[in-house]
């Protein structure tokens, strides 16, 4: 597995990343046995895989404090707490910056672990980012000092903030150290509007929404991209509406959707890691093969520009 410096973290991680959220949630989703899923989470080690990303709201951070017992000097643990009162996404109600510590020490419990590598504030918005900034970041800045987290970041809500309005003032700041963003080939809005900012600053750069069920199928590609020919963010006339993605898995360019998908997020200048989750074990390593090889040949990228080069209503949420 390929290795890189996530930013200014200076922290030597997979270009791969293990998400343990997601619809799988390391198979939890689909019913299987919390061993099922802790092998889950080994096997990705075996692979390579040292950067594992999981969160308060998952439901996975005991899981994971278990699969890396004995193996915690291998791996960079990275988790996130809620700011929401209710735990909700939608809710306007935010903890205080004393909540938010006692959020952060018992995940810390639930891992099983003196000190977490990356604490995110989860799914932040433009609106609730103040909040973040004059209350929550001074809070980290002291679990920090304390030995309890190494390095801050933030999450985004790509799926209601599919322009990064939250992530560009944040990094107006620049106070976190990593970010967690949305990027797939149908919204490219980050390449112009956030990775240059990130590599300026040297902000760790995360891709989540890399592959979402509509980029995963051909049918449910094509529908997508008449919803975007509905909404006149897709020119008709620079695809095929029989096969609009045929040409990704052309001979010699891919073997899937899929593997597209990941190797165009793999490769954008300025991705640190990209995120794939999954609770089964051979899924799993198909798409660490993906992330793996190499990037797409250059006119495909010009094509995928071509068509979705203007698209920013959406996230690739099914």
């Amino acid at each position: 597995m390929q290795r890189t410096r996530l930013g200014r973290t200076g922290l030597d991680v997979s270009v791969a990343g293990l998400g343990c959220g997601g619809k799988s949630r390391l198979g939890q989703s689909q019913g299987m046995s919390r061993e099922h899923s802790i092998g889950v989470v080994r096997a990705a080690i075996d692979a390579g895989v040292n950067f594992i990303d999981t969160a308060a709201a998952y439901g996975t951070e005991e899981i994971v404090g278990e699969a890396v017992k004995g193996r915690r000097d291998e791996v960079v643990i990275s988790t996130k707490v809620m700011m929401t009162r209710s735990g909700k996404l939608s809710d306007a109600d935010l903890v205080d910056g004393t909540e938010l510590t006692r959020r952060v020490e018992a995940g810390l419990a639930r891992l099983g672990m003196d000190y977490i590598d990356i604490l995110h504030i989860h799914a932040v918005d433009a609106v609730s980012y103040p909040r973040c900034r004059d209350e929550f970041y001074p809070a980290l800045e002291r679990l920090r000092e304390a030995g309890k987290i190494r390095f801050t970041g933030l999450t985004e809500r790509f799926a209601f903030d599919t322009t990064h309005e939250m992530a560009e003032i944040a990094l107006s700041d620049g106070l976190f150290d990593v970010l967690m963003l949305g990027l797939n080939f149908v919204n490219q809005t980050a390449i112009h509007k956030i990775l240059p900012a990130t590599q300026e600053k040297g902000i760790g750069t995360l891709c989540m929404f890399a592959v979402r069920g509509p980029l995963a199928r051909q049918e449910t590609a094509r529908a997508l991209v008449e919803k975007l020919i509905g909404t006149g963010e897709v020119d008709p006339a620079s695809v095929d509406r029989d096969d609009p993605l045929g040409f990704l898995t052309a001979p010699g360019v891919a073997s899937s959707l899929t593997e597209a998908a990941y190797r165009y997020c793999r490769h954008t200048p300025g991705i640190d890691v990209t995120m794939t989750g999954t609770g089964n074990v051979d899924h799993l390593l198909q798409n660490l093969a993906s992330i793996n090889a190499g990037p797409l040949p250059g006119a495909v990228l010009d094509r995928l520009t071509a068509i979705f080069g203007k698209v920013t209503s959406e996230s690739g949420e099914p």
